[in-house]
């Protein structure tokens, strides 16, 4: 995810949801994380799996 928009996202549910100015931080910190998480790129494992799947429907 783009860092502009996973900046935007994290402060405005921090505003929503914090009640005062360390928890705002907290949460903001949290959601920023969680949409870090969040990015297209496949796992290591995932992307070694997947070439035999496709292989093995290949052959059938």
């Amino acid at each position: 995810m783009n860092n502009f928009f996973r900046t935007i996202i994290a402060a405005w549910g921090a505003k929503k949801l914090g009640g005062g100015c360390f928890s705002t931080i907290i949460i903001f910190v949290v959601i920023y994380t969680l949409l870090g998480k969040c990015n297209n790129q496949p796992q290591t494992a995932h992307a070694k799996a997947l070439p035999a799947k496709v292989q093995m429907a290949k052959k059938f």
